[in-house]
């Protein structure tokens, strides 16, 4: 019967990864091996600990100290030990700023916005020359360069000397790259590609960790410490996944038409947070994202318009198994799936007495499903809006991180109050939700633009710009790039003190937007078309222990 019907599908290509992470050894799942390996981290916590203390004295090696042990992936474990080290970072801030060199300053800035200070950027006018550029001299400093380039993402609106400090480091850097030797050509090649604000903690520390070991004045303790706890979260991160498989083949869904990106969509959380205390968080969240991405391909790549009013309907009523019996098949099991998530999580939740907070996930769902079936009705009517209207209505829903930031919050614990739930489920959505969504869109946009106009789909906002504001595709794709950029601004601004959320809150957004970042870096689907770089990365986070 269905065979006859005209659907959207997009053939997807098939998952590289196959079984190979339920099937994956790693010494470290032994119970005996990782408790040995966990008494061995906690003694080189401790002696980490003691050291980050008896720098206090010495302001550089502080600032240093404390930036190798974020970059290493520790940050984690001295919480309470920096953020009380970086108050008296703050109160020498100018001070310490007048004497330094171009690398330390950009440190120290960098270091201070990311936790939240907002410090001045007006101690970078010392680099600049009388006409009010940036003097030439400074590139010869190469670290010192790239310390301002990774500075500079951290830059809110009116940071004026930031824009043009992005501008020159990076049009230096990216000329000299080549001529540089390694280990800085490599950190230079990277950040031109991945700057560190805006890269998935995991992806970036599992970089460092190689660039660190390379440094001959690296301090083999943290450097020991680092790789321990790297491949013991490793090990941790690899069960979760296998975890997930099993319970995504446990549902016994017939969707072929979607994209099988299982290992991808586990990747994509760990970018929202990687450290174990989050492992409750990353259990519910997991089956809520992949039931989502499944919604996702029914609406864009299977269903027709009839079947997905019908379910569209079906998430609008009280969620109940049973009515996927008035569904068409194949659309039913998104249905199907979402409701078995948000199940479990309201069982996992009870546990903290918590369950009722899973109904603003359920709520988060029927919005999401109305603008999904509004892009369906466009699509069907060949109706093109305009970028604003597109934008408002329903580009940042559909997107869907409104959606998905709410969820990742579930098992987050006391810490994620309903204070928290309804601030994030307001209408208008927050600033910051605001941002991440349009980073996600537009990227998404940018770089899917071309596959998803070779069948029939909604115009993408690169569309709306070309056909409704008379741009060019590559003048709608510069604007696009421009207001990701805003974006990213008002995302730094909000990680500002005072917080209107807790941090821990605020600092999943900042990530789930980094994640976004990655996942279409270079304006590509990576999560539709797995490219190598993207394999890469996946491999070098879950697959691949470090070499002690």
């Amino acid at each position: 019967m269905y065979a006859q019907i005209s659907r959207p599908v997009a053939n997807f290509h098939p998952c590289h990864w196959g079984d190979h992470f339920l099937n994956i050894t790693n010494p470290h799942h032994d119970e005996v091996v990782k408790v040995k390996k966990e008494l061995e981290v906690s003694q080189l916590k401790d002696e980490v600990k003691k050291e980050l203390l008896e720098t206090k004295g010495n302001p550089l090696e502080l600032l240093n100290f404390i930036d190798a042990i974020e970059r290493l992936g520790l940050a984690y474990h001295f919480e309470q030990e920096i953020e009380e080290a970086l108050k008296q970072v703050y109160e020498n801030y100018e001070e310490q700023c007048a004497k330094d060199d171009l690398y330390h300053v950009s440190t120290r800035f960098r270091i201070l916005r990311q936790h939240g200070f907002f410090v001045p950027c007006d101690v970078f006018n010392k680099f600049k020359d009388e006409n009010g550029s940036f003097k030439e001299s400074i590139t010869k400093d190469v670290p010192g360069l790239l310390s301002l380039y990774e500075a500079s993402h951290v830059r809110v609106h009116d940071d004026k000397i930031l824009d043009e400090a992005l501008a020159f480091s990076t049009t230096h850097l990216n000329a000299m790259v080549n001529q540089l030797s390694s280990p800085l050509a490599d950190q230079v090649s990277h950040a031109l590609h991945q700057p560190l604000h805006k890269g998935m903690p995991r992806v970036e520390t599992r970089h460092f960790i190689s660039v660190y070991e390379m440094d001959p004045l690296h301090n083999k303790t943290l450097l020991k410490f680092a790789k321990l706890d790297f491949n013991l979260l490793q090990a941790l991160h690899q069960k979760e996944l296998k975890d997930l498989k099993r319970w995504w083949k446990g549902l016994h869904l017939n969707v072929s038409f979607s994209r099988d990106r299982l290992t991808e969509a586990y990747f994509w959380i760990l970018g929202a947070y990687y450290e174990p205390q989050f492992s409750f968080a990353r259990k519910v969240y997991r089956k809520i994202f992949k039931s989502t991405s499944l919604l996702d391909d029914t609406y864009d790549a299977y269903g027709t318009i009839e079947e997905l009013e019908l379910l569209t309907e079906a998430f609008q009523r009280p969620w109940s198994k049973s009515c996927m019996e008035e569904l068409p098949e194949h659309v039913k099991w998104s249905y199907y799936a979402m409701v078995e998530a948000c199940e479990e999580a309201e069982e996992d939740l009870a546990k903290e007495g918590r369950s009722s907070f899973v109904n603003y996930t359920r709520d988060q769902v029927k919005t999401l499903s109305k603008a999904y079936i509004q892009e369906v009705r466009w699509c069907h009517e060949k109706y093109v809006p305009t970028y604003d209207e597109y934008m408002k209505k329903i580009a940042l829903v559909t997107s869907p991180y409104p959606h998905g930031i709410v969820a990742s919050f579930l098992g987050m614990g006391e810490i994620a109050s309903k204070e928290v739930f309804e601030w994030a489920c307001q209408n208008p959505m927050p600033d910051i939700i605001k941002a991440a969504s349009t980073i996600i869109r537009l990227m998404n946009d940018i770089g899917g633009h071309k596959f998803e106009q070779q069948r029939k789909h909604l115009a993408s906002a690169v569309q709306c710009l070309m056909e409704k504001h008379g741009l060019s595709e590559e003048e709608a794709n510069e604007k696009l790039k421009e207001e990701v950029e805003d974006a990213w601004k008002v995302i730094n601004q909000a990680m500002l003190q005072p917080y209107v959320i807790p941090k821990p809150i605020l600092t999943r957004i900042l990530n789930l937007a980094r994640s976004a970042n990655v996942m279409y870096m270079g304006y590509d689907d990576g999560y539709t078309h797995v490219n190598q770089t993207l394999k890469d990365k996946v491999a070098s986070v879950l697959a691949h222990p470090i070499p002690m």
